[in-house]
């Protein structure tokens, strides 16, 4: 059955109020196959996923599988079709076992028609098993485990049931070196059973790296079908962004950070300590320097910046800003101060999704200046035009619910939130995951304009290549301490790999 065409959508259209998401686009996959489906945010991926998947009626087009034409109205039609979605955030019960998630809905019964809950846990380890989970207790809640486990059981869970179609969106912007090889095992162990995968993912590596074909839409459009094998990365990313791109290499040479030796010192740790998380650490950093922090997950990245903010209570060493001692209480006492924080959970811990592009930008300004000072409207709809266009957000109004933009352009209206309070010192956890290249570029140039124009700024980004091309001076974390310290000619990838295997590393 392999390369038989398992999926077939042709001339998909679907329009939201003011905005054509998917114009005429067509979508083949073949059994036994993995495809990437890339894009921009805003490029159409999602809508595509959700079309197919049920939660959005097209407009127009037609949808065949293995030659039959389907529509499918919910999610829960599209399983019963073979149509099966693990989404980036696992949408499973946290507070049930791993055996009920696995058989929700469709639970084993014994002839008194209750659960036989010997048979399902007997069963749930049987099925994940297959995905290399031998060692799992079934019987434990699913919230006491990980991330990268969690999606293992979600995989698992679609496989079971008749999956015919497996649909991975975002499956591992989570997950370290070791996760990602083992999904990639049972994605190629799916491939050799003849299932169809579609893979959603703005890392190229890993699209070299185990996919067959990749479809690349832009702007709601089909730009391309491509053989993986015959489609050098450079035209990929040409695909994406629809125009020649400059390297991407070049970015910190054209737009140099000045040297900031001489420059006053803005923030000083001295023993900063985080029980169980971060241990004593020491850093100096001065206006206008990017200072990247990086690290293996889990080396204390997110963790040291928390402590600084303080977001996290520090319980030992001393903090500095500007020179006098910085005993925060809270988030809004570093907020005063000309502090501003961007965390790594967006969704979490940064949007409101009801609210808003105008709403979410205002936050922080308001909270800074006080509850009983509102901003006058005015005011705020100046500041929001103007960083809507300053980080060039695409959005139809200042009023649009901010859950109705892309990724990237929630991204952006956070970043904006907190250059709207106008901070010295600018913290970004992981500000381009899970965003797509040209994005990253925009943000990436945006930061060190920032820096020129004398902000500070402390940047954090698993992707090593890309602090290389922002970042002036970078901090090498490993299990919770900083092991080393690289500056200026010593910012090569070798050298950041050293000081993270190696230890202490002296870059000069």
């Amino acid at each position: 059955m392999a390369n038989d065409v398992l999926l077939s959508m042709k001339n998909i259209t679907m329009t939201f109020p003011g905005v054509k998401a998917l114009q005429n686009v067509d979508f083949t996959l073949q059994s036994g196959e993995i495809h990437a489906l890339m894009g921009e945010n805003g490029a159409g991926k999602s809508t595509l996923i959700k079309v197919l998947n049920g939660v959005h009626i097209r407009d127009s087009g037609d949808i065949f599988l293995e030659g039959k034409p389907i529509n499918n109205h919910s999610p829960q039609e599209a399983q019963q079709n073979g149509i099966s979605t693990v989404f980036q955030e696992v949408n499973l019960c946290q507070n049930i076992s791993v055996a009920e998630n696995i058989f929700a809905g469709c639970e084993p019964l014994n002839r008194f028609h209750a659960i036989d809950w010997k048979l399902m846990n007997e069963q749930a380890r049987e099925i994940l098993a297959w995905v290399g989970l031998e060692d799992i207790d079934v019987k434990r809640a699913l919230g006491e485990y990980s991330v990268a486990i969690q999606q293992m059981v979600a995989i698992a869970r679609a496989v079971h049931f008749n999956c015919k179609v497996l649909i991975l969106d975002e499956p591992t912007s989570s997950l370290d070196d070791q996760e990602v090889e083992k999904l990639f095992n049972v994605m190629r162990q799916l491939k050799a059973d003849g299932k169809g995968i579609i893979f959603v993912t703005h890392f190229l590596e890993q699209v070299y790296a185990v996919c067959d074909k990749i479809t690349v839409l832009r702007n709601g459009e089909l730009e391309g079908q491509f053989t993986t094998s015959e489609l050098p990365r450079l035209k990929l990313v040409q695909a994406m962004l629809g125009h020649e791109v400059e390297a991407l290499d070049n970015l910190r040479n054209k737009n140099a950070i000045a040297d900031s030796t001489e420059a006053p010192e803005i923030l000083r740790a001295v023993g900063l300590t985080h029980t169980g998380t971060i241990k004593p650490f020491d850093v100096s950093i001065r206006m206008g320097e990017v200072v990247g922090l990086t690290g293996l997950l889990g080396s204390g990245r997110s963790e040291m910046v928390r402590a600084i903010y303080g977001a996290d209570k520090p319980d030992g060493g001393e903090l500095y800003f500007q020179g006098k001692p910085l005993n925060a209480k809270a988030p809004i006492d570093s907020i005063r101060r000309g502090m501003a924080y961007l965390p790594e959970d967006r969704k979490e811990e940064s949007l409101i999704a009801d609210l808003s592009v105008r709403e979410n930008m205002m936050i922080a300004l308001q909270a800074k200046t006080g509850v009983f000072n509102l901003l006058p409207m005015a005011k705020q709809i100046e500041l929001t035009d103007r960083y809507i266009k300053e980080l060039n957000i695409k959005t139809p109004s200042p009023e649009t619910l901010v859950k109705q933009l892309s990724g990237g352009n929630q991204q952006k209206v956070i970043i904006g939130r907190w250059l709207v309070t106008n901070p010295e010192f600018l913290i970004l956890d992981e500000p381009t995951r899970g965003i797509d290249v040209g994005t990253k570029t925009e943000i990436q140039k945006f930061i060190v304009r920032l820096a020129g124009q004398g902000m500070t700024v402390v940047f954090i980004s698993s992707e090593i290549d890309e602090m290389l091309r922002t970042v002036n001076r970078l901090c090498v974390l490993r299990d919770g301490a900083k092991v080393g310290e690289l500056k200026n000619n010593n910012l090569t990838q070798q050298d950041v790999m050293a000081a993270i295997a190696g230890g202490e590393h002296n870059g000069k």
